[in-house]
């Protein structure tokens, strides 16, 4: 063989995964792959940091929900309703076009009141009385603050770094940097939802769980509600498992003679994509049957749980994940985009999630999981304490997008039980102290899987791209 084309065969691997694996079934497959025949040169110092967590479970809220109805409590807020917003705090301030000026904008209290929960004291809403249940295990931070006003960029700057489509999300980074924990399960999986009675628009982009420029192993396999969690891998009717078998053995054997011919590293690949199907077969059915669950953890994640399909199902099947060696589950919900539906639609987003999002934390705990699994609950932005819509039509109240001051809690991984980090000002606004930037956040979750994330780098067009790109800094107060 030349020389050319043995360099050919060596090197295209990774153009071999960039254009073959384009259904979910096959990266599924991709990523269950060894890393002895696939991994990627990674910095060796990645993992000088002694890691506090070993996964994730990202709990995405789409639409970004209200930080000044949840949990940011503004006394302020609900003294001044009604009056018009301070033209200081404006200054400066951009808005979505369903705002356009905010000048003249009018205060609009919290709908339901707010609490201390707990031996910490942290406020947490009437809306969300599950989740106030777990307040002394929950690290929140209340000074969140990002750069994009709008879902799409804002969502995937917070999954993946930039505003634009096509780099890297966080799980195909920790897949990329940190490889598998089961080789008969995706490293990085997905799982969506929708309330079917909500009235807001929100899409999920396949490149919310992306490999970006990273080869496609990397990119999140999405679960599908029903029998057939992943596209293709069930048998065609008719085949048995003992046909299957018959025919990979076949088919190994035929592979098996072209890589002794060509010496082409791909076709040893695909001898192993052929029998990680086979494994997938069982284990990913397995995973997906929660007839075994216990009826004491079933009803703790709600009545929803039954469902296929619903974010109490989800969160189940998250734990189960995480449990078997999946490293990053990013579960995504849709609905909290309440332009004009404060008053019903914010009441049944947080029924869907409040609840199974309290017993996933406690699942875990239950269990020895939550010390080394990260679990993190939030949006892309939050929502203006001014009003969206007429305050004398209180049936279609609404909030605008806010970037500018927001909350997300943690729990577990690493992070402090039973703490708040920064504030914001008196009516929620803007960040008044310990401001916490979406590069800082996505910093201190590498931190705590034990990665430095200025290391953590991919080249690509000739520059060494980064997920929190040339910015960010560990906030390290959080730390446990």
């Amino acid at each position: 063989m030349d020389p050319i084309t043995e360099r050919q065969l060596l090197i295209n691997r990774r153009y071999f995964f960039g254009k073959s694996a384009t259904g979910i079934g096959m990266a599924a497959l991709a990523t269950l792959l060894g890393e002895e025949l696939f991994g990627e040169e990674v910095p060796a110092q990645l993992t000088q940091i002694a890691p506090k967590a070993k996964r994730v479970i990202y709990l995405f809220q789409n639409g970004a929900p209200s930080h000044v109805e949840l949990f940011d409590h503004k006394p302020e807020l609900a003294k001044r309703h009604g009056q018009a917003v301070p033209d200081s705090l404006l200054a400066g301030k951009r808005f979505s076009t369903m705002t356009g000026n905010a000048s003249g904008k009018k205060l609009l209290a919290p709908l339901e009141p707010f609490h201390a929960r707990g031996r910490s004291g942290a406020t947490v809403s009437e809306l969300m009385p599950y989740t106030a249940g777990i307040a002394d295990e929950l690290c929140f931070v209340k000074s969140m603050f990002t750069e994009q006003v709008n879902h799409a960029p804002a969502i995937n700057f917070f999954l993946s770094g930039n505003q634009l489509p096509g780099r890297p999300s966080i799980g195909a980074w920790l897949s990329y940097g940190l490889g598998s924990l089961n080789q008969n399960l995706p490293t990085f999986v997905a799982m969506t939802s929708v309330n079917p009675a909500t009235t807001c628009g929100q899409i999920f982009y396949d490149f919310y769980w992306g490999s970006g420029f990273l080869p496609s192993r990397h990119q999140g396999v999405k679960l599908h509600p029903g029998t057939d969690p992943v596209l293709y891998l069930t048998n065609p009717a008719g085949v048995s498992p003992a046909l299957r078998r018959n025919m990979l053995d076949g088919i190994a054997r035929l592979n098996q003679r072209k890589l002794e011919e060509s010496g082409d590293p791909e076709v040893a690949t695909r001898i192993a994509q052929y029998e990680m199907a086979y494994r997938m077969q069982t284990s990913v059915p397995e995973l997906a049957d929660i007839s075994g669950e216990p009826k004491e953890v079933l009803d703790m994640y709600g009545p929803d749980v039954h469902k296929p399909g619903t974010y109490a199902r989800n969160c189940l099947l998250a734990r189960r994940l995480i449990e078997r060696g999946t490293r990053f589950v990013q579960l995504m919900h849709a609905g909290w985009d309440q332009h004009k539906s404060l008053t019903t639609e914010l009441y049944s987003q947080c029924k869907d999630t409040d609840q199974p999002s309290a017993a996933l934390v406690k699942d875990l705990k239950m269990r020895g999981l939550l010390d080394d699994t990260l679990v993190i609950w939030g949006g892309e932005f939050g929502r203006t304490p001014f009003i969206q819509g007429d305050l004398n039509d209180r049936p279609n109240w609404g909030r605008d997008h806010h970037p500018y001051a927001f909350t997300v809690w943690m729990a577990g991984g690493g992070v402090k039980a039973g703490y708040t980090h920064g504030e914001t000002d008196e009516l929620g606004f803007n960040v008044a102290k310990d401001g916490v930037h979406v590069h800082d956040f996505q910093a201190t979750l590498l931190h705590l899987l034990g990665i430095d994330h200025e290391k953590l780098t991919y080249k690509f067009q000739g520059r060494h791209y980064r997920l929190t790109d040339v910015h960010g800094h560990v906030v390290k107060a959080v730390l446990s």
